[in-house]
């Protein structure tokens, strides 16, 4: 079954029962959020009853609340080699989980983390060294890390890099991976020949961790290792090429997000999405 969707807002006022209308209004079964603002760690209170409006209205529309992602803001650096910023990093992961369970959302996207000069390998220490504190508290909540696209120190732009970081978590039932069509493209991975760049990730890591994709074009050649979003259709990956991975027969039971533009201050999934679907590929 196709499971697509998109990122939406998620607010004060309407919280998880307004992430979903919008989710609604663009056609998804599936959605992705932020808990709060993704440029910092500020959060308030989860309303229990705006969540229980929530769950009932996805059950009337036949959404699994299985599917649904929450994205960890991306300042969070597990990677970062500063004692201070690395423990507040591991401290806020830890509250994050605990406001997922409270949404019922078992998946929780996260940005491996950038070295910030300290060297790849000190960084991958770091990142093992923080998701197994922040996974020592008793949770069902499956951290995804995204694969990057290798701009500046970021880590995790490589399927060894990622294998290097799940090899040392220590409950690696609750570790995965949220493969980024746009961030493996500018990696350096040829997106015309996705089989084969399937088959080296379920060779490296394997298809059993993979739990999400997030559905982008690029602005970019391949391997530019800039990470610079473009619609649907509209960049270097192509409709086509996207419509094979949306459509593979291998990933055919992962949510699929977009995190396209917006078009003229509009959002464009509802259109995109629409797209997608009547053209599946053979």
């Amino acid at each position: 079954m196709l499971y697509i969707g998109s990122h939406v807002g998620f607010n004060k006022s309407s919280q998880l029962l307004g992430s979903l209308e919008e989710a609604l209004s663009y056609g998804s079964n599936t959605f992705m959020f932020y808990t709060g603002a993704p440029q910092n760690t500020i959060r308030y209170t989860i309303d229990d009853e705006l969540t229980s409006k929530a769950i009932k209205k996805m059950q009337e529309n036949n959404i699994s609340l299985e599917k649904i992602i929450v994205h960890a803001p991306y300042i969070v650096n597990l990677a970062n080699n500063d004692k201070e910023k690395h423990q507040f990093a591991i401290n806020f992961l830890k509250q994050e989980i605990i406001r997922c369970e409270k949404l019922g959302i078992t998946k929780m996207v996260l940005h491996p983390g950038s070295h910030v000069g300290s060297g790849i390998d000190l960084g991958i220490e770091n990142i093992i060294d923080g998701l197994n504190k922040v996974l020592e508290i008793d949770n069902s909540v499956c951290i995804l890390l995204e694969t990057m696209a290798g701009k500046g120190s970021e880590v995790g732009s490589s399927f060894i890099e990622i294998k290097k970081i799940i090899d040392g978590v220590k409950k690696k039932e609750l570790i995965g991976v949220c493969l980024d069509t746009c961030h493996i493209h500018d990696a350096g991975y040829d997106l015309n020949s996705f089989d084969k760049v399937l088959d080296e990730f379920d060779n490296i890591i394997g298809l059993k961790y993979l739990k999400c994709l997030h559905i982008n074009d690029s602005k970019n050649v391949c391997g530019s290792r800039k990470d610079r979003h473009e619609n649907i259709g509209k960049g270097y990956i192509g409709l086509d090429n996207l419509l094979k991975i949306i459509y593979h027969k291998r990933l055919d039971d992962i949510p699929k997000i977009l995190e396209t533009p917006y078009i003229n201050d509009k959002a464009p999934y509802k259109e995109e999405i629409e797209l997608i679907r009547r053209n599946k590929a053979i």
